[in-house]
């Protein structure tokens, strides 16, 4: 049989098998390299397929007598027609998290990930989950076996989001500066896209079950901040005193005031998708579909001012640096606008606003002065292209008059705000 006078007799690059009485087929220890041995075992599985299955090293707990009862197990494995060495490989080849975050992004990427909706995720909301990915997900689970995640990590997961964890400063570009903060309602949020990545793991095969379903997810108070009269007023002041800004920024800024859009839903508008004679715009592709809106009179009217510089709107602005060679051909103007942000900085440093002042606040506080004016949440969710009265229907083809006189109202009342009214 194996003994330690066998081990310490073991050349470079043999193998000594157990042998004589009380033996076990196919056990032995084997030196490669150096000075260290390695118990091993070599069976055939039902199918017939040779394998070799390390044990361990020679050390505690691994002595010839402790490896010779670990063989017997594993025996008794094979026996029953399991594969221990094809499991001890499939565990070390399986994705990490991160891994399954990039293949699960690169999907979505390609298409072949449906919302709910049907259609494939949007620019907007891939770049979103990006930035959740690699801000939250990747620090805390990236380096884990996809299989071997447990329910306890993803509650420390959401705890230590909340706790503001992965809270830090990120340099993006030349000279901006991305915050990133946690709290429990980026934890709340970012447990959903975990639980999403998950199921996309389970549907690969890659594990039998999703560990986020069950978790309780932290609860949080939603952000209904609005503008008061006196910041409408010194935004309308910022918005006449930057007269070097882009004025198509500027222009975005106030239609966001006075309609109560999403910033993407401005930023995406085209010409063609308008109808101001009969002051309806229909969006083919927004958050909640295919939406169509009523325009007041105080959007139409911004609308009609501006210049048509391209298909979209409100364009991106274009220099020299665009042009091509020759210096003669005049800009396209077709580019969506990326620096809006920028400019919207410009305006609410120049407006004395808080930090937490976005140019999404525009949209509640949109509703909040619809809601002061006594008009009910439908109406409200029409007006803003809410998912619970979003106008949807291919048989409509304009605003009725009460949906227009409703959004002539507020806006005419936030206009009169931004005007120090």
């Amino acid at each position: 049989m194996l003994t330690l006078k066998n081990i310490a007799a073991l050349d470079l690059e043999s193998v000594e098998w157990d042998a004589g009485r009380g033996s076990v087929s196919g056990f032995g220890a084997r030196r490669q390299k150096g000075a260290s041995v390695t118990y091993v075992l070599k069976y055939r599985t039902a199918e017939g397929r040779q394998r070799w299955h390390t044990i361990g090293k020679h050390g505690a707990p691994w002595t010839p007598d402790t490896a010779r009862e670990e063989a017997k197990k594993i025996l008794g494995l094979v026996a029953r027609g399991d594969d221990p060495a094809a499991k001890k490989i499939a565990t070390r080849r399986a994705e990490t998290v991160a891994e399954l975050c990039d293949a699960y992004i690169s999907a979505a990427e390609e298409g072949r990930l449906l919302t709910k909706r049907r259609a494939p995720k949007k620019a907007s909301t891939l770049a979103t989950d990006k930035g959740r990915v690699e801000r939250h997900i990747k620090p805390l689970l990236g380096n884990l076996k996809v299989a071997a995640v447990k329910r306890r990590d993803v509650e420390n997961f959401r705890d230590d989001v909340a706790n503001g964890k992965t809270a830090v400063r990120i340099k993006t570009g030349k000279h901006g500066l991305a915050r990133v903060t946690g709290g429990r309602g980026t934890s709340t949020r970012t447990m959903a896209l975990l639980g999403v990545i998950f199921s996309y793991a389970e549907h690969q095969g890659l594990r039998a079950d999703n560990p986020v379903h069950g978790i309780e997810t932290h609860a949080y108070a939603e952000r209904l901040r609005r503008f008061s009269d006196d910041e409408f007023a010194a935004i309308g002041k910022a918005l006449e005193a930057l007269p070097t800004a882009w004025p198509m920024a500027l222009a975005g800024t106030r239609f966001l005031a006075l309609t109560g859009w999403r910033r993407g839903e401005m930023l995406a508008l085209r010409w063609e998708d308008l109808d101001i004679p009969n002051r309806t715009v229909f969006l083919p592709d927004t958050k909640t579909g295919r939406s169509m809106r009523p325009l007041s009179a105080p959007a139409c009217d911004l609308l009609q001012k501006l210049d048509r510089l391209g298909p979209l709107v409100f364009p991106a602005s274009t220099d020299a640096k665009r042009k091509k060679d020759d210096g003669n051909t005049p800009p396209a103007f077709d580019k969506p606008m990326a620096g809006f942000q920028n400019v919207w900085r410009r305006v609410a440093t120049k407006a004395e606003l808080p930090a937490d002042c976005s140019p999404h606040v525009f949209r509640h506080s949109f509703a909040s002065v619809a809601a002061d004016l006594g008009y009910s949440e439908l109406t409200i969710a029409a007006l803003i292209g809410h998912k619970k009265a979003s106008i949807t229907s291919k048989y409509t083809h304009h605003a009725d008059a009460v949906l227009l006189a409703a959004a002539d109202a507020v806006a005419s009342a936030i206009s009169n705000k931004l005007q120090g009214g």
